[in-house]
């Protein structure tokens, strides 16, 4: 209204001519002129006509008030001007703006009384306003008085400090709402620090004062946001959790489980850890495998990355099938440890929270406590055996990957050694048996074993077929532990602990268990490096000899009595007491041994051979395959048997058959007895006759089931390619054959004597090995097939020492000419009428043999030590034969008197004086046989008939002569044919 005044005021009161000739210069354009309404008002007026003048102009001069006309109308010209169009157009235009400025004017003149009216009141109005106005100032004047005389002291007082605290309200949200927006930065800085716990705690609180705050709109943002860290926290969270599955670190674990206890998820992550423990194994296996194929590959275009982790192991070259198993395994125990040391974190919580969760009541927050750590621990302990079961797959699935048959056997022992000490981790992590790694190091060890034991067996033959029986010089004290293959003996206590579970254990591990041992630093699988680094062997000896100078010592001692007569020397030897000679070498030492022990006083040095030796270390090195690898312990103690099967059988066929082409399918007779050559066909005889069988039914039995069962006797024969027998023969061996530079023909080596102890000798130190470690063998057998390991022993190493009685009859056989003294014997007249004093000559003859036997076994001595026991069985063999050849002499006498009788005895005493210096064999083998013999014939009718039934040691031939012989001196002939039937009788049986 006031600005209408004020309007009104400059303007003033004008009359609405006056009013239009104010108004702009387009106005004026529009609104006529006073002559031109003057004009269109005498102009006559037709309506219609105006109306349709007024309808035909264009809709754009109608568009906006600063429309251009002028502009328009120009723009419509065309190229090409008319002037009479543009003077018709003119004169249309014109009538249109007189149409308009017509149409304008009645308007105008229509509204002007309603103007006039409206502009009083206008005026009325502005009186009352001035009055109006003068009422408002006395007010506004009255107003400020109160104001300032009552509402400004006080009521402003109480309004500033209503502002105040709105103000200071507003002051400290927005201080938290600084503090809010700065959170970010401090989030991350915390989780760079790895403080996950102060970050939720950070990032929860900051998330509860967004709640306060939400009516903010910048809040609502920053409540979304929190919301995304937080589940960004979550994530990091996660991967802190999955870093602690192969390093475990107690202050990591610890921030890790309160940042999850926070969260309200400690079973959620109890799942989590288990699913990353899984593909940490399988990541871990991966890329252990992945590096060495591809370090192996060079250069090779293989995406072994997109491969199976089953696939890749295939691709792990022999030369890197070591270090990668030895890595995997490092790998998978870190993992390993890192769960276990997980368990024991979780234990020792429960230890703490346990009391105290117990005094804290039943809230609801120590049930919910009680109920997330008995998850854990069922969590836990279920997972052992699922993490374990996951390593077991992995490794085998990596064993399984490589045929490792052709692997050398120092480096299958370490295969076995790392698998053994897994199956040991795995014992002590989940007490599980690895039925898994078990089965399939099983498989390969079954593989590999049967064919190291073919070439092993193989090599065994060469080294038989090319053996020359030489002594192998080697130290007095001499033992198996001092070889490498038994090193594993002496670093168990126990058959059951592994080589590398002993080397972990001692004075300083106590009874700790590997993870006890290994958990702040070290891996038990670093340890088969160390046990590489052992010290060398030294068990050979020099010449045969400790040392040059007691190979000296011991010339020179035997060569000083070379000038002594042959009788002192024999006095002085028989006053020997036999004991075992020592290891000091002295003269004193050397006039102490018994003449038997042919030995050159060179200690008691084993007698064995290389290929003794070679055995032996292939026996240390099956026992170190079963004490690593207890399920094919039976196999291996088969093929242990089968070497020292062979090994027998070679000694027996080179040495104890004599002069036999080609061996036959039966080793022995259905008698029982060898069959022997031609050439000693009569010592055969008196052996035969007199029921004293040379091998025994049970070594018989022994070599009989080798050749049967490990013998391939088909090797050569054109038989060999019958389909059905070739995987018999397979498992079986062809028969040794004796080197052609070992001579067993010549007399003056007493037909191959060095050689046959050497040989027979190594064989009875073999079995002594055996016997030893009898108990170690059993210990590492299963129950029910320790049979099988009794048996070997009480039927085939037993029988070892056995072989010493074929082999040495066949020297003791051709060593005395026995035919000589029977042709001897039987130029002799025993019918004599005179007590004779003076002996027969064929005693001196056979005690000449005799003397030299002995001093060829002296010769023998020096090139190898000849054991008491053996040279006892040569002696033994030697009177034996003899005995028999002077019995078998008396069993050919014809006629024979009394006198006779007495030359008999009297040669028989000189023989046994004489050869009683020669031997300290006591008491004279078959001395009764001899005496007995020639007793009997002083025999009544009667005590004959009882002699000859009590008597079967004696042959028909021999009890027969000896009726005839008594015949006409005290047994008639009717005795005689009724001593006769009774000998038929008991000769009936055995045709």
């Amino acid at each position: 209204m006031q600005k209408i005044k004020s309007l009104m005021a400059r303007q003033g009161l004008k009359s609405p001519q006056e009013s239009m000739s104010d108004l702009s210069p387009v106005e004026n354009l529009r609104i006529p002129s006073k002559e031109e309404l003057r004009e269109l008002r005498e102009q006559p007026i037709d309506p219609q006509a105006e109306q349709e003048m007024i309808e035909s102009i264009a809709e754009v001069y109608y568009s906006c008030d600063s429309f251009d006309m002028v502009k328009h109308e120009l723009e419509k010209l065309p190229p090409e001007l008319d002037l009479q169009e543009l003077e018709d157009h003119r004169d249309t235009l014109k009538k249109q703006q007189a149409a308009v400025s017509k149409k304008v004017a009645d308007l105008i003149l229509e509204k002007q009384p309603a103007y006039v009216k409206e502009l009083e009141r206008v005026t009325a109005l502005q009186t009352n306003l001035q009055l109006a106005a003068v009422i408002c100032t006395n007010a506004r004047r009255q107003l400020g008085v109160s104001k300032e005389g009552f509402t400004e002291a006080s009521l402003g007082l109480l309004a500033n400090q209503r502002k105040r605290q709105l103000l200071t309200g507003l002051l400290k949200s927005l201080r938290t709402i600084k503090t809010l927006q700065r959170t970010d930065v401090r989030l991350s800085e915390m989780l760079e620090e790895e403080d996950y716990p102060g970050a939720i705690q950070l990032c929860l609180e900051c998330q509860k004062a967004a709640s306060t705050f939400k009516h903010y709109s910048c809040i609502s943002e920053l409540n979304s946001k929190l919301q995304d860290t937080l589940e960004q926290i979550e994530e990091q969270l996660d991967v802190a959790l999955s870093k602690t599955c192969k390093h475990f670190d107690v202050s990591h674990y610890t921030k890790v489980q309160l940042a999850y206890t926070l969260l309200g998820k400690t079973q959620t992550a109890m799942d989590q850890l288990h699913m990353h423990f899984t593909q940490a194994i399988h990541n871990t296996v991966f890329q252990v495998v992945l590096g060495y194929v591809e370090l192996c590959a060079g250069n090779a275009d293989t995406k072994f990355q997109k491969m199976q982790y089953k696939d890749l192991c295939t691709h792990i070259t022999p030369d890197s099938y070591i270090p990668c198993l030895t890595d995997l395994c490092k790998a998978l125990w870190e993992v390993m440890l890192s769960y276990h040391s997980t368990m024991q974190w979780h234990e020792e919580l429960d230890n703490k929270e346990g009391p105290a969760t117990q005094d804290g009541g039943a809230s609801a927050g120590a049930d919910e406590s009680v109920v997330d750590r008995s998850y854990v621990k069922k969590k836990l302990e279920h997972g052992l055996t699922r993490i374990w079961q996951d390593v077991q797959l992995k490794v085998k699935a990596y064993i399984l990957g490589t045929d490792m048959s052709n692997f050398k056997y120092d480096d299958f022992i370490v295969v076995l050694d790392v698998i053994s000490r897994l199956m040991q981790v795995g014992e002590e992590f989940c007490g599980s048996r690895s039925e898994v790694l078990q089965e399939s190091i099983k498989r390969q060890s079954v593989n590999y074993f049967r064919n190291y034991h073919r070439a092993r067996l193989e090599e065994l033959r060469m080294f038989l077929e090319n053996e020359t029986w030489e002594l192998c010089p080697v130290k007095s004290n001499f033992s198996i532990a001092q070889l490498h293959e038994f090193k594993f003996m002496g670093q168990c206590h126990s058959p059951s602990l592994s080589p590398s579970r002993q080397a972990g254990t001692g004075a300083a591990g106590g009874d700790l268990s590997l993870f006890q041992q290994f958990l702040l630093e070290g891996n038990p699988f670093e340890m088969h490096i160390e046990n590489k680094e052992e010290e060398t062997e030294d068990v050979l000896a020099s010449n045969g000899y400790e040392s040059d100078e007691l190979e000296k010592n011991v010339f020179q001692d035997y060569d000083s009595d070379s000038d002594v007569p042959e009788e002192l020397k024999q006095d002085y030897v028989d006053e020997q007491t036999g004991d075992a000679p020592l290891k000091s070498v002295s003269r004193e030492t050397m006039r102490s041994h018994k003449k038997s022990d042919y030995s050159l006083n060179k200690g008691t040095a084993p007698i064995l051979t290389n290929t003794t030796l070679n055995v032996i270390r292939l026996l240390g090195k099956y026992m170190q395959m079963m004490n690593i690898l207890k399920p094919i312990a039976f196999d291996v103690i088969h093929c242990v048997s089968q070497l020292f099967d062979y090994y027998l059988y070679a000694v027996y066929t080179f040495f104890g058959r004599n002069d036999m082409p080609a061996p036959s399918p039966s080793l022995l007779s259905q008698s029982g007895r060898e069959t022997v050559g031609a050439r000693v066909v009569g010592p055969a005889c008196l052996y035969e006759s007199s029921g004293l069988g040379l091998i025994s039914s049970r070594l018989r039995t022994t070599l009989n089931r080798i050749q049967e069962n490990l013998i391939d006797m088909e090797s050569s024969g054109e038989s060999a390619g019958v389909h059905g027998q070739v995987e018999d023969r397979k498992e079986k061996v062809p028969t040794p054959h004796l080197s052609q530079l070992v001579v067993l023909t010549k007399s003056g080596t007493l037909y191959g004597l060095a050689q046959r102890v050497v040989a027979t000798e190594s064989l009875v130190f073999l079995a002594e090995q055996f016997d030893s470690l009898q108990a170690h063998l059993d210990s590492m057998m299963p129950a029910v097939k320790k049979p099988f390991l009794q048996q070997f022993y009480s039927q085939t190493v037993s029988t070892a020492s056995e072989l010493r009685k074929p082999i040495y009859w066949i020297v003791a056989a051709k060593a005395i000419d026995y035919e000589q003294m029977l042709l001897m014997m039987s130029g002799v007249k025993w019918d004599i009428r005179e007590i004779m004093s003076q002996h027969n000559v064929y005693v001196d003859i056979l005690l000449k043999e005799f003397e030299q036997f002995n001093a060829q076994l002296g010769d023998v001595s020096r090139q190898v030590r000849i054991p008491l026991a053996v040279s006892n069985v040569l002696w033994e063999h030697c009177i034996r034969l003899a005995n028999r050849t002077l019995v078998e002499g008396y069993a050919n006498v014809k006629k024979c008197s009394n006198e006779g009788r007495a030359l008999m005895q009297l040669d028989f005493q000189q023989f046994l004086m004489k050869l009683e210096r020669l031997t300290d064999l006591r008491p004279i083998p078959d001395k009764e046989f001899v005496e007995t013999y020639i007793k009997a014939y002083y025999l009544t009718e009667n005590d004959m008939e009882q002699f000859i039934k009590n008597h079967r040691e004696y042959s028909m031939k021999q009890l027969a002569n000896l009726v005839n012989v008594c015949l006409g001196s005290h047994i008639n002939k009717k005795a005689r044919q009724k001593l006769l039937s009774a000998i038929d009788d008991i000769d009936r049986p055995k045709r």
